[in-house]
């Protein structure tokens, strides 16, 4: 009896404990229903209008650099490289020696076609230097002499024939005079015949010697304009033949620009019209001018080929894979808000609004951007207000517009 009731004291307590939590939790359950949650703080935003802009309407198009003018240059006469002065990246200027062919050789061909020469005047009664190589042939010692003899023939046989016909002289007296006057005929066009003959020659010697002092001149290789070498091909000392290579040159101001564009924009480019260029690795841009067209588009692509002179200031290299801006439009009114208040996420460019204190999000469409505005082709209109720098709020959020 005495072990029953001291359970009974130690089960009591316990059995009064849990009658007592039900009510515990239904006190607690309303404490929480009666209290309500906190409201959310609406956040305060920056906005700006929608606004049209005055911006230029472009094609884009992508391309490649290449030097204006661009020469390989090589020897026209053999012989051996006497002296090279230019190596790679040699700044030269036009007309400068870039590499000479040891002259000494067509030195001596000269002074042989120069004797030559006066030789040839020599024969013809010229002064040996002189450039002045016309001659009457008839003033020549040669015709003169054999006009002489003929005039001399002409008359003895005029003088026999009188006395032939007086009976003077035999029929055989006339014709030996007669015949004399035939070879002095005859002799006289030889004359004439040799010194046209010589003239000829004279003018062959004069030929010769042009060649000769080409072909001195041609011992040096010049620079036909500036620009920037290249490639160095040539070593001195080599014997090299006509049409060795010596040296490649560049001409890098201005730089061409060839460009491809699209059928469906080709006929908005025409010639003088303005470019802005970018080459990779660089965020400059470039001026230039568009200065040629093909006449026809690329039948298997559909691609239109044109070239641009673009301004170099030493900082574009040929060869740079380029992107370029050709305005085709200088006044055309665009859609645009400021670059802030886009966002990206997805792939979706989405800008938000206001609407009964509320931020909202509109998809857009966006053209041409900056760092400073983006070109909105389809989502907003003209005087909406979009908010700045929007890049937590979610559609829904409460807003106050920051003064």
């Amino acid at each position: 009896m005495q072990l029953m009731l001291k359970i009974a004291r130690h089960l009591i307590p316990g059995l009064a404990l849990l009658g007592a939590l039900p009510g515990l939790a239904c006190k607690g359950d309303l404490a929480g229903t009666a209290k309500s949650a906190p409201a959310a703080e609406p956040r305060r935003v920056r906005t700006a209008p929608v606004a049209k802009r005055q911006l230029e309407r472009v094609v884009t198009a992508l391309g490649t650099l290449a030097a204006f003018e661009q020469a390989t240059l090589r020897v026209k006469v053999p012989g051996r490289l006497q002296s090279i002065a230019v190596d790679l990246g040699t700044a030269v200027r036009a007309g400068q020696v870039v590499a000479l062919i040891e002259p000494d050789d067509y030195r001596l061909r000269v002074q042989q076609a120069e004797a030559a020469l006066a030789q040839a005047r020599a024969r013809l009664g010229l002064p040996a230097e002189g450039s002045d190589d016309k001659v009457d042939p008839e003033q020549t010692a040669t015709v003169r002499q054999a006009k002489a003899v003929l005039e001399q023939a002409r008359l003895d046989r005029d003088r026999n024939h009188a006395l032939l016909e007086q009976g003077i002289i035999s029929r055989s007296q006339f014709d030996l005079t007669d015949a004399a006057y035939k070879v002095a005929l005859s002799r006289y066009q030889d004359a004439l015949e040799e010194i046209n003959n010589r003239i000829g020659l004279l003018a062959q010697r004069r030929s010769e010697l042009a060649i000769a002092r080409q072909q001195l001149a041609d011992t040096e290789v010049i620079a036909p304009f500036s620009g920037v070498v290249q490639e160095r091909i040539g070593n001195v000392g080599e014997f090299l033949s006509p049409g060795s290579p010596v040296t490649t040159i560049l001409k890098l101001n201005p730089l061409r620009l060839r460009l491809e564009v699209p059928e469906r924009a080709a006929y908005q480019v025409r010639a003088n019209q303005k470019v802005r260029v970018q080459v990779e690795g660089g965020n400059r841009a470039y001026a230039g001018q568009i200065k040629r067209l093909s006449p026809a588009l690329i039948e298997q692509s559909r691609i239109l080929v044109i070239e641009a002179e673009i301004s170099n200031d030493g900082s574009l290299k040929p060869g740079s894979f380029a992107r370029a801006e050709i305005v085709t439009s200088a006044t055309e009114e665009a859609v645009t808000v400021p670059t802030r208040a886009v966002v990206t996420f997805a792939g979706i460019d989405k800008v938000l609004t206001i609407r009964e204190g509320k931020a909202v999000e509109r998809p857009v469409t966006l053209g041409r951007k900056t760092d400073e505005w983006a070109e909105i082709v389809k989502g907003v209109s003209v005087g909406d207000q979009v908010i700045l720098d929007p890049v937590t709020l979610q559609t829904g959020q409460p807003v106050v517009i920051e003064e």
